[in-house]
């Protein structure tokens, strides 16, 4: 390879000088490639609408009944723990459901906000991809739940990530209620059939003895529903609240350095990659 035609290298094999030789020859084209990039994705950058972040960060309770820790005679939950790696688990499952999601954006009439016209036959599917896009659950390091909304107005951003917080316990305590009801429906008729035996059993004069068990089965049924009952009637907390979020004072997005950067360095490389081509192209018509 001569220093006239330094392509002549190229495709077999990194050549040091041969990278100098091009730099050389084309360094005005670079710069100027390189000066025109970063002014163009600085311009970009302040055009783009700036968004905000608030997050909340909490940790779910213990998933086993409530009930269980205040009925039961020598049930050892402590209502005060933190919840297991299951529990958060469940915590994710209830912030990212499509309750939750309805919730919100019937709150804060998101729709409009994200301006999307009523009229649009795919309003639903842009909603839901907008709702996605700001708004994040993600687990902690120790088992805590951290949720994060961006939005071009911090108050806005503030107040979605407080109240998926607070709306959490109200998804909670309706699942759990709706269940719990149920199953008092079922125990309670339980019990009525079982003191209409108990009550044919004493008129019958059956043995003392199987009177007793069936008493001792109607008080281990009475205890079940009564702790159905706590259940159904109790609004607690199934979180602990660790941080509430606060108006960001700082935009989240976009980092304008990152655009600069970014903007710059991908179009320095498709220039270097399109003179490489062109150049390759025209030795071999050469040849």
């Amino acid at each position: 390879m001569t220093e006239d035609n330094p392509r002549q290298s190229f495709g077999n094999g990194y050549d040091p000088k041969s990278t100098l030789l091009f730099f050389r020859r084309w360094w005005k084209v670079l710069v100027i490639v390189t000066v025109v990039a970063a002014a163009i994705s600085l311009v970009v950058s302040m055009l783009i609408t700036p968004r905000y972040k608030s997050s909340v960060v909490l940790f779910p309770t213990n998933s086993n009944r409530l009930s269980k820790a205040i009925t039961a005679d020598r049930y050892s939950l402590d209502f005060m723990d933190y919840g297991a790696e299951r529990d958060c688990e469940y915590t994710i499952q209830i912030l990212s459901s499509q309750a939750m999601e309805n919730a919100v954006c019937n709150k804060f009439n998101l729709m409009e906000h994200y301006g999307i016209p009523s009229d649009d036959p795919h309003r639903l599917f842009k909603l839901h991809e907008n709702y996605m896009g700001n708004v994040s659950v993600q687990r902690t390091e120790f088992l805590g739940i951290q949720v994060s909304v961006l939005d071009i107005d911090p108050e806005m951003a503030c107040n979605m990530a407080n109240f998926i917080a607070a709306y959490y316990d109200t998804l909670c305590h309706q699942i759990h209620s709706d269940r719990a009801n149920d199953a008092y429906a079922i125990m309670d008729g339980v019990c009525r059939q079982m003191e209409v035996e108990i009550d044919s059993m004493q008129r019958a004069g059956v043995n003392a003895e199987l009177l007793q068990m069936k008493r001792a089965e109607l008080a281990a049924m009475q205890t079940r529903r009564a702790e159905r009952k706590v259940d159904m009637e109790q609004k607690v907390s199934y979180k602990f609240w660790l941080d509430q979020a606060t108006p960001a004072d700082k935009k989240a997005y976009p980092k304008r350095s990152v655009v600069v950067l970014l903007g710059t360095l991908g179009a320095l490389a498709v220039c270097v990659l399109s003179i490489l081509i062109v150049d390759r192209a025209r030795r071999k018509d050469e040849e």
